[in-house]
């Protein structure tokens, strides 16, 4: 078998998988996926490495940090399906990286559409230019400024995490077009897919994912719990989370509420993590590191990252305990917590008795959109976040 065979028969098994896992919904996303060779596009790694469900990490800073990587194919199929490009669409794609997501991007343009690729990095913008050829226009410059040139168009995708939605990307996107962006707040990132409907954007989906961040200045905030870093908060620049408030929180009494709901899976974290971020304003991230979880320091629903609500001195965060065979109870842990641990446990029993996801509405900055009977509003730099039901 040739190598081109071997690296087509891995390319199909891929496309294969998404579309049994339900990642890869309509023949034109399954058709741009089986043509373009995602491994042409990742020369550093093997064909297994590059037609594997994971992201491959593209160039790292001289520490070894990532600084880019081509995103895990479950990730950009589901971006791709929301985007819902169609034939002539001009496309904007934000952060460039390896290129493959471009060249997806113009088979599902075809031949009258137009598709132009921004990344701040240069050299990953000549590498990618040379990939592609005149499939796309490539250009090296700051996303968050969009590509006034190529402007009207009729869909935007950012492959990088953003805090905000720039307001080029809103200028330069025509009247009924369509943004699809891992907008990050409240400690978390969802993949939206906003609409642009007179004068505001309106998520028609809002999917758990992960991205590296863009490599612009951005409202997310650190604060270390511990003195170490082993365990910190991630939060937002408008949210009232004070250093002398939470100092040593964690050696405050702690207590526990159980909320009797049983999931399995990390879906269900997320999911909940939605809902506190509608229904409590102080909503962010818990971070910790391994040795402060095995150490019992902290006990988070999951590694990495979790959901978590701050009340002035008073902390939360969403966990979990064995409940029986591959399932887990949701619960919420607290230090100093008031009644905080019951009002996440109440949180999490209006999720489980299927309650409706909350609507997300983007506004313009200096726009005063209607504060929701039931929701909550986020401030950010250039937009406001409405979270309602």
């Amino acid at each position: 078998m040739s190598a081109d065979d071997a690296a087509e028969r891995a390319r199909d098994r891929l496309v294969d998988r998404l579309l049994d896992e339900g990642a890869v919904e309509s023949p034109v996303v399954e058709k741009a996926l089986r043509a373009v060779p995602r491994h042409r596009f990742l020369p550093d790694a093997g064909v297994e490495e590059a037609y594997a469900d994971r992201p491959v990490v593209v160039k790292r800073s001289a520490g070894g940090a990532p600084l880019s990587s081509a995103s895990q194919p479950t990730i950009v199929a589901s971006m791709l399906e929301r985007l819902a490009v169609r034939p002539g669409d001009r496309v904007l794609e934000i952060g460039t990286g390896s290129g493959y997501t471009a060249a997806l991007l113009r088979e599902l343009t075809g031949a009258d559409g137009e598709v132009t690729t921004v990344d701040v990095d240069p050299d990953l913008a000549a590498a990618a230019r040379e990939r592609l050829g005149a499939a796309a226009t490539v250009v090296a410059a700051d996303g968050a400024a969009g590509h006034a040139a190529g402007a009207p168009y009729d869909r935007i995708i950012v492959t990088t995490g953003a805090w905000d939605v720039p307001p080029a990307w809103w200028d330069q996107l025509a009247d009924d077009g369509r943004i699809v962006v891992p907008l990050r707040w409240r400690g978390m990132t969802r993949s939206v897919a906003l609409v642009r409907d007179g004068d505001r954007l309106v998520a028609r989906s809002a999917d758990a994912c992960g991205f590296l961040p863009m490599r612009t200045a951005d409202g997310e905030r650190s604060l270390d719990l511990v003195a170490d870093g082993r365990v910190r908060l991630v939060h937002d620049e408008d949210q009232a989370v004070g250093a002398d408030a939470l100092a040593a929180v964690l050696d405050r009494p702690r207590a526990e509420t159980w909320s009797g709901v049983h999931v399995t899976g990390s879906d269900a974290v997320h999911a909940v993590w939605l809902r506190l971020a509608a229904a409590e304003p102080g909503t962010c991230a818990l971070a910790a590191r391994p040795a402060a979880i095995d150490g019992g320091l902290v006990s988070p629903a999951l590694p990495g990252t979790s959901p978590a609500v701050v009340d002035g001195p008073s902390l939360a965060y969403l966990a979990t305990r064995p409940a029986g065979p591959d399932l887990a109870e949701l619960g919420a842990i607290g230090h100093d917590s008031g009644d905080l641990t019951d009002r996440m446990a109440d949180q999490i029993a209006l999720w489980h008795e299927a309650a409706p996801a909350p609507l997300l509405t983007v506004h313009r900055a200096g726009a005063e959109p209607p504060k929701p009977e039931r929701g909550t509003v986020v401030r950010k730099r250039h937009t406001t976040l409405v979270l309602s039901w």
